[in-house]
Order: C-alpha cells, then structure tokens, then sequence
C-alpha cells in the first residue's frame, strides 16, 4: 500500500503512547479517518456508516500501538490498520471506499499474517481481539457491489511492501527512519498545555 508519512505522523506515534495527549490525538484521527473515508462514499450513505467508521477507528489505535509495542516500524503498523479497514470496507461492499483493489486482500493479509494471527484478525473478522467489549456500531452494507467492484481511490500494485511518500513526494520503499527530537505537540489535535499537562503526570 502507499501511504504518506511526515513529521505528524512521528509525533502522533510519540503523543499516542502518552497521558493526557494520547486520548486527544486518538480522538482527532478517529475524526479525521471517519471524514476521509466518509468523503469517498455516496453521500446518501454517508450518515448511517459514521457511528460505525468512529468505533472501528478507535479500535485500530489500539491496533497501532500493538503493532509498535511488537516492534513494527511506523508506516508498517500505520498500514497494518489501514489493512484493517479495508477487510472492513470489503466485507460492507464498500468498494467505493477501499485504498486497494479487492483482488489484492490476500496479499495485504500474507504480509502481516504473523501480527495477524496473533491477534485472531482475519479478512472476515477485521478487529479481532481489538474488537471493543462494547462492540462497533452496525451500519447496512451493500453486497451487490462485491459482484463488479469499483475501486475508484484505490491504487494496485502497491501489495508487495510498504511504499512511503515522503512530503516531498519521493516513494521510499518501507518507509522512513524516525527524525531525532521528535515534538509531540506536532501531533495533530495536540495543544501546548495539553504537553504541559503530560508532562506533569
């Protein structure tokens, strides 16, 4: 898969392993991937997939910090969740929504299979042991499209490794190695006082 990497990402991976901070920059890019991938569906559907799309985004920060704690790189464990949402948008027919095309899952899933299966996630069963106790909001889903699949925002071709593009738009395979000094108030939905306050507890 392609996916961007720059120094928020860095300082959200700092900012989401701390008090404080962590909860606010969870909760901002649950915000942010919801209105994503949301502007990608038809917007008749738009209203009944948000509640859903907020849970399972939630779920997958949980995921990211998993992958990281596993001593997965930053846009691997990034991707990982990615993945994640895709066998999501798969399973709904949400074609319309997926970063890849749907002949492509398995190889994303092969990729990570060891995370994967240490953590019962399958393509059936997105979340697996992430799955919330309170569970993720259901949200109707549209099979017909699973008999001739548009993938209007997906780009193939990227299924064999991480492909990183950089802010200066170079791809570099695998991603990049983390920048020294890393500012967590660079994470995005992060305030100066919200720094502050994590760093008294």
């Amino acid at each position: 898969m392609k996916i961007r990497q720059n120094v928020r990402h860095w300082a959200a991976k700092k900012a989401l392993t701390m008090p404080v901070v962590g909860q606010k920059t969870n909760d901002w890019l649950v915000d942010l991937h919801t209105k994503v991938f949301l502007d990608k569906a038809d917007e008749a559907r738009q209203a009944e997939r948000r509640a859903h799309l907020d849970d399972f985004f939630d779920a997958t920060m949980d995921t990211y910090v998993a992958a990281l704690e596993a001593g997965y790189p930053e846009a691997e464990a990034r991707e990982i969740t990615h993945v994640q949402a895709n066998f999501d948008f798969y399973n709904h027919g949400w074609t319309e929504m997926m970063e890849f095309p749907s002949d492509e899952l398995v190889d994303h899933y092969e990729r990570y299979r060891d995370f994967f299966e240490t953590h019962g996630i399958t393509i059936a069963d997105p979340l697996g042991a992430f799955r919330p106790a309170s569970g993720v909001a259901d949200a109707p889903s549209t099979p017909e499209k699973l008999d001739d699949p548009e993938h209007p925002h997906a780009e193939g071709g990227f299924a064999d490794d991480v492909y990183v593009e950089t802010d200066d738009g170079e791809v570099v395979v695998g991603g990049q190695d983390e920048p020294e000094n890393v500012d967590v108030g660079d994470a995005p939905g992060v305030a100066a006082d919200d720094v502050d306050e994590a760093d008294a507890d």
